[in-house]
């Protein structure tokens, strides 16, 4: 049993150790004004017309989705869209809508975009496929995902896109020498991501660059770095509980739910089951359950990824992303009507998670 637990830590404290450190990077690249620059210079180069300026914010919420995780666009980037949509007197509702669907349709390119991911990524090596056979299995779905959910919003949101713009909204002033740092750093993370670097060890050594320039430029700024330390330690907890349930056979009982076998249906039932399960009790542990019936083969465990980020967009609880997202709304004043928020989840759901399945080669 200790044997057991230890292998279980092994798996679990490297993924809460990113969770830390990448949360802290970019925490201090909000507060360098990288998010802010970057959304305004966008705003300034996009001729005036809306639709190219939502076009160039939804680039912008993929990167940041993929590079940094699905909760630094949900926490970070919502603002800075709705700040954006303000000043230059468009509704918010696209760009609102564009961070919190990205965030977790967009959330299945890189191990790093979702917790749930670096999870799988040790199923992968327990078949003998690495951090690259990860990223090409997933590429194709992810790109599905995100393509489906942007025409989506699209077509939900056509009559807001419509239209020009008057206001080139200026960005907030910014300690130069920290945002290009700050920039700097962001920039670098996602190809050291990208080609198969511990994550870990990457946000780590991010978040240290980060607070050194940080301490150097402005001290005063370091009591706003807040680390989500109870979300870690939850996280660990949850995690590592589901972990030894599954060792000791525990969670067996699931396998007729999400059934067997590699074929197109196969795999579009093992992604509506866990995305039903992402709705039911949160995106994290609903991986963790169905796990164990997806470990026998990688496409069934993108197919789960595919369940589990994309599909959790009908409840509140479904990914914390969520949550952090409607929090940044409510402070922004920006009402946010959940039953009609639902059924476009619902419907945004199904899209990606069908298209994204179809797209598991």
């Amino acid at each position: 049993m200790p044997e057991l637990a230890g292998t279980v830590l092994a798996q679990v404290l490297p993924v809460a150790v990113f969770l830390l450190a990448i949360t802290v990077t970019a925490e201090v690249a909000q507060l360098a004004g990288v998010f802010d620059v970057a959304a305004h210079a966008l705003a300034r180069r996009a001729r005036h017309r809306v639709v190219l300026l939502w076009l160039t914010f939804a680039a912008l919420a993929v990167v940041c989705t993929i590079v940094l995780s699905l909760d630094t666009t949900a926490v970070l980037l919502t603002p800075v869209g709705l700040a954006v949509a303000q000043q230059t007197g468009i509704s918010p509702m696209p760009f609102a809508l564009t961070t919190l669907w990205i965030a977790n349709t967009g959330s299945l390119l890189l191990p790093v975009s979702n917790l749930t991911n670096l999870l799988a990524v040790h199923r992968f090596e327990e078949l003998g496929a690495g951090h690259g056979d990860y990223v090409r299995t997933a590429a194709l779905p992810a790109v599905a995902a995100v393509v489906a959910t942007l025409v989506l919003v699209a077509v939900l949101q056509r009559r807001a896109l419509r239209g020009t713009y008057a206001v080139d909204p200026p960005a907030e002033p910014h300690d130069r020498v920290l945002l290009v740092v700050a920039a700097a750093v962001c920039l670098l993370v996602g190809p050291l991501f990208a080609v198969g670097l511990e994550p870990a060890a990457v946000a780590v050594g991010a978040a240290l660059v980060l607070l050194a320039a940080l301490v150097w430029r402005a001290p005063g700024l370091l009591r706003e770095v807040r680390p989500p330390w109870l979300m870690a330690g939850a996280f660990v907890l949850v995690a590592g509980l589901l972990r030894l349930a599954q060792a000791d056979g525990l969670l067996d009982w699931l396998a007729p739910a999400v059934g067997t076998g590699t074929r197109t249906l196969d795999l579009l039932h093992l992604a509506g089951a866990s995305a039903v399960a992402a709705n039911l009790v949160n995106n994290l542990p609903a991986y963790l359950l169905v796990e164990p019936s997806a470990a026998d083969d990688t496409r069934r465990l993108v197919a789960t990824l595919v369940g589990v980020n994309a599909g959790a967009l009908v409840t509140p609880w479904a990914s914390l992303a969520t949550l952090l997202w409607l929090q940044r709304c409510r402070a922004a004043g920006v009402r946010v009507p959940l039953l009609r928020l639902a059924g476009w989840g619902a419907v945004c759901a199904t899209v990606a998670v069908v298209t994204a399945t179809l797209a598991i080669r």
